[in-house]
């Protein structure tokens, strides 16, 4: 059986997570509701809009990790990688958080 919690879930926790903490977070597309992957975009004032990938490690954990940083003289590339993701794996959540120092929250995750 597997432990891991329901991706809805997961996603409603860090949407309100951020907004507690002031911010504002959004999904922009709506993945499998238990078992889809999780992608976050990242952004904040003065920061690069980022993104994490859940991926999974040899212990049999499953971290955030940050495989894109938007490249401010090529926006459209972000984006494109984002569309990409999307036609790969229908299942995928892609959330933004919008928040200062929002990588901290990729920190909100578990085995």
């Amino acid at each position: 059986m597997d432990d891991r919690l329901p991706a809805h879930l997961e996603v409603s926790g860090l949407i309100r997570a951020v907004q507690a903490e002031g911010g504002f977070a959004t999904v922009l597309a709506k993945g499998e509701r238990d078992a889809g992957t999780i992608l976050l975009v990242t952004t904040g004032p003065g920061e690069p809009t980022c993104l994490f990938e859940r991926m999974p490690q040899l212990d049999g954990s499953r971290i955030f990790t940050k495989t894109r940083v938007q490249d401010s003289d090529n926006p459209t590339e972000f984006n494109d990688y984002l569309t990409k993701r999307r036609h790969q794996d229908r299942d995928i959540w892609i959330l933004e958080l919008d928040i200062a120092g929002a990588e901290r929250f990729t920190a909100l995750q578990h085995k």
